[in-house]
């Protein structure tokens, strides 16, 4: 039997982009080759979409788009090809079938559900979530209201879009009256904490608020949750699974945010988290209830925060978590006995298994 073919795909044109660099060269060395065949499809900051076939080193060192032998590519969205068209400098076109895309990309246009639209038109199988999930999950308002509506607890928050910055100050009142100082400020559609900034007073909520508009056109402010910050891998389509709890223990003192994420490496998790039993349990059902509530499939991470009188607050729910060496999510995989090649290979025989596809 031939061996089934994985397009990964990585960049994108996403303040992420560099993240998903490295969150792609551990999912390409993780794929089993015994079983899979691997096409790797790069997208540059600028949107351009290239086949690759240059070392896994050169992506992670962000020095793939110099190789001499990329060529332009799109993903077809007609099923008859059933994978992506490369043109050559002589204007031949090649196909490329792909049997299953695992999309390893971050942030805006790869996890909101947008490229898993192009994929769901073009009848490809893919990793993660389907477009209104990957939406609905990325939209940090459309995520408080989905999840209250259905009884999970989150921060109290307020949005705001372009037009209201017409009425900045009378917004600012209402996020002083329901929320109180200091308040976090973030993108309503970024993720790995991009754009988000903590507020003590008017002058830096106004200030925030105007560096999150940078990154999006809704701007979601919610309060401060004061507890253990800690996250949950969930993996499955109709009967997902739950990882045990990690904690994160942040550089940053005042919030988790990129450069603690990805460039410090005085971060780091504790894996199972510092709680009670009874805690870890709650938590994981917790994130099972929501990964169901948002329609979630193949993978999520959920992220917490625990209280000291024992209230769990959900923060966010990132349907592509990252995976880096330091990623929590394929560390928690890890510690409940899923390595990393046993890990892509799950998600993969996912996206098969959601689009009813026959691989045995």
């Amino acid at each position: 039997m031939s061996k089934i073919r994985v397009a990964v795909i990585f960049g994108g044109k996403s303040n992420e982009h560099d993240v998903s660099l490295v969150s792609a060269a551990h999912v390409i060395r993780s794929i089993p080759r015994d079983k899979y065949d691997v096409i790797c499809i790069g997208i540059t900051k600028k949107g351009h979409w290239m086949k690759y076939i240059g070392d896994v080193e050169d992506i992670e060192n962000n020095n793939w788009e110099q190789h001499p032998d990329n060529v332009p590519c799109i993903l077809s969205p007609d099923p008859l090809h059933k994978g992506f068209l490369a043109f050559g400098q002589d204007g031949a076109v090649q196909k490329v079938k792909a049997d299953v895309v695992f999309p390893v990309l971050h942030g805006k246009n790869g996890e909101d559900g947008t490229i898993q639209g192009l994929f769901q038109l073009a009848e490809i199988p893919f990793v993660g979530c389907d477009h209104i999930s990957s939406a609905n999950c990325m939209d940090k308002e459309i995520t408080h209201t989905i999840l209250e509506a259905n009884g999970i607890k989150t921060a109290k928050w307020v949005s705001m879009l372009t037009s209201h910055l017409s009425i900045l100050d009378e917004k600012c009142y209402e996020m002083e009256k329901k929320l109180g100082y200091p308040m976090f400020v973030k993108p309503a559609n970024c993720g790995s904490s991009v754009g988000v900034s903590k507020a003590g007073n008017r002058d830096e909520l106004k200030a925030a608020i105007k560096l999150a508009f940078a990154h999006d056109s809704k701007v979601v402010v919610e309060e401060t949750i004061t507890g253990m910050e800690c996250e949950c891998a969930v993996m499955g389509n109709d009967e997902p699974i739950a990882s045990t709890i990690g904690e994160v223990c942040s550089a940053n003192d005042e919030f988790y945010d990129f450069d603690a994420k990805y460039n410090d490496a005085s971060s780091k998790t504790v894996i199972p988290a510092r709680m009670s039993a009874e805690n870890i349990e709650n938590i994981r059902q917790t994130a099972v209830d929501a990964y169901k509530i948002m329609g979630c499939s193949g993978l999520s991470r959920v992220d917490f925060f625990l209280c000291e009188d024992n209230t769990v607050i959900l923060n966010e729910i990132n349907t592509l978590p990252g995976h880096t060496p330091i990623s929590m999510y394929p560390q928690l995989m890890i510690d409940a006995g899923m390595s990393p090649e046993e890990q892509e290979d799950k998600l993969i025989r996912l996206a098969l298994d959601k689009a009813e596809v026959d691989y045995e």
